[in-house]
């Protein structure tokens, strides 16, 4: 099991952040560039948690989506993934700030091929830059 834990600050409030987190919308394929719409479907949506299917053809996961209205966590677990399998996810925490909002990140992941390894093993050095610049439009962050 790789863990991989980063940090940025977003301009949004945490319920701002947790909007855009949680916007299952046509949009999402639009604001997040790691989703292209033909990866992207809904299997169900409450109104706490979210099923989907999200990526690209190179990477895509189905995932579970849970939250609370108004929280300050969003958990994202890994049903299904075309690179490491099921298990493992993401947890974001936002915590207000003067300006913002801190999100603190964590990526596990649990490679279960031998390609997913060697990518898991790269993880710990190449995620948190590439990942922030990829979460900085989405999310506003500075």
């Amino acid at each position: 099991m790789t863990v991989v834990n980063f940090h940025l600050t977003s301009s949004l409030s945490p319920s701002g952040v947790l909007e855009v987190l949680t916007d299952f919308s046509p949009a999402r394929a639009r604001t997040w560039p790691g989703i292209d719409s033909e990866h992207f479907e809904v299997h169900g949506l409450g109104e706490n948690w979210a099923e989907v299917t999200e990526g690209t053809s190179a990477a895509w996961e189905r995932a579970r989506y849970d939250w609370e209205p108004g929280g300050s966590e969003v958990t994202v677990t890994t049903l299904d993934s075309k690179l490491f399998g099921a298990g493992g996810g993401w947890v974001f925490r936002m915590t207000p700030q003067a300006e913002g909002t801190r999100v603190d990140i964590q990526l596990t992941r649990t490679p279960s091929t031998l390609k997913g390894k060697l990518l898991a093993s790269l993880l710990p050095a190449v995620a948190p830059s590439s990942l922030r610049k990829s979460f900085a439009g989405p999310l506003q962050s500075r």
